[in-house]
């Protein structure tokens, strides 16, 4: 009994919408600077572009120097540095796409880098990066954070992971002693 091979679905994978994005992203980069070419002429218009790749490299290394100093001092201070690191993450896209040479790339760039868009941006990655987490923690050989078992009448109500806990009514220590019994065993 032979089976015939399924009929390959044909869906967008992760990879090629990356490439698909990143060829529209080529394109409308040149529909704009030659817009902008024939606004402003090719000479200025070129001068722009390197404008904002030297920008770019500016706010790479100076953003960059900034959030590492202000990591280290939430690290000194004793507290988990999520606002800093997200600052960071932030200034260094926004820095790459300024770099990269093309006028919507650099609008991208220039909103993520200035100081009354950027808590924006901030905010949005936090929120990116809490729901990841959330949604793929798993407890070892436990139920996930998400799962929900269902209960009488097919009702889902929330999960509690099983295995050892400890009470957090006592802070009561008892000292024991383990005694190895011999394999053979005798006494």
């Amino acid at each position: 009994m032979s089976t015939a091979p399924r009929p390959r679905r044909s869906r967008l994978q992760p990879t090629r919408l990356a490439l698909l994005g990143l060829v529209l992203l080529v394109l409308l980069e040149v529909l704009a600077a030659r817009f902008i070419g024939g606004l402003i002429g090719a000479l200025p218009t070129l001068l722009l572009l390197m404008a904002l790749s030297a920008l770019g490299l500016v706010v790479i290394s100076r953003g960059g120097g900034r959030a590492w100093r202000a990591l280290g001092q939430a690290l000194q201070q004793g507290r988990m540095p999520a606002r800093e690191l997200a600052d960071g993450i932030v200034v260094l896209v926004g820095g790459l796409l300024l770099v990269v040479p093309g006028f919507i790339t650099a609008l991208l760039g220039l909103l993520l880098v200035l100081p009354v868009t950027r808590p924006i941006a901030r905010t949005l990655l936090e929120a990116g990066i809490a729901k990841r987490i959330v949604t793929s923690t798993a407890f070892p050989g436990g139920p996930s954070v998400t799962d929900r078992p269902a209960g009488p009448g097919g009702q889902t109500g929330p999960t509690r992971p099983t295995g050892p806990s400890q009470s957090t009514a006592s802070d009561e220590v008892i000292e024991g002693e383990i005694i190895d019994d011999p394999p053979d065993g005798t006494n």
